[in-house]
């Protein structure tokens, strides 16, 4: 940002206006090239293939840009792919490895031997990817008899 401060009208040379400012010579004649027209077309295949199938990742990205008949590794792909802010929709790893906690609940059934129905219940949330987006699903379960007590439903919808 530096660099628009330079006035090539102005009086002062410019190397003596990026000395001022502490900047490189260099940085302020480079100009930066573009993305070759084969990779913006590669983007834009890809931004379309994420909409078919959003669990897509680099894999399945290089596969199917090579049965269209592009040549590009998984690098390549990776790069083009965070260039064009495209993101595959799935659960991430380590969801349950304990960050910083300041405290952590005891597991207070652990010595309960549970013997009728409404005496304990358990919660478990499901991730379900989708085509446009991905939901949770959300049960709240009996455990003696395996019986769901309730249920709930939250989608999110990310259409491009």
């Amino acid at each position: 940002m530096k660099r628009l401060l330079i006035n090539l009208e102005e009086e002062l040379s410019i190397r003596d206006q990026c000395r001022l400012l502490e900047l490189n010579r260099a940085s302020f004649y480079y100009q930066p090239k573009g993305e070759k027209t084969e990779n913006l077309e590669m983007m834009r295949i890809m931004d379309e293939y994420i909409l078919e199938e959003p669990t897509a990742g680099v894999k399945t990205m290089q596969y199917m840009l090579q049965d269209k008949g592009y040549k590009a590794g998984c690098e390549r792909v990776r790069r083009l792919m965070r260039k064009a802010n495209i993101h595959a929709i799935y659960p991430r790893r380590h969801l349950t490895v304990l960050g910083e906690k300041k405290y952590i609940h005891p597991y207070l059934l652990r010595d309960l031997s549970i013997e009728r129905a409404n005496q304990v219940w358990e919660v478990d949330i499901t991730y379900v990817p989708m085509k446009f987006g991905f939901m949770y699903l959300t049960a709240v379960i009996d455990v003696y008899s395996r019986m769901i007590v309730g249920r709930g439903l939250v989608t999110h919808w990310t259409r491009r």
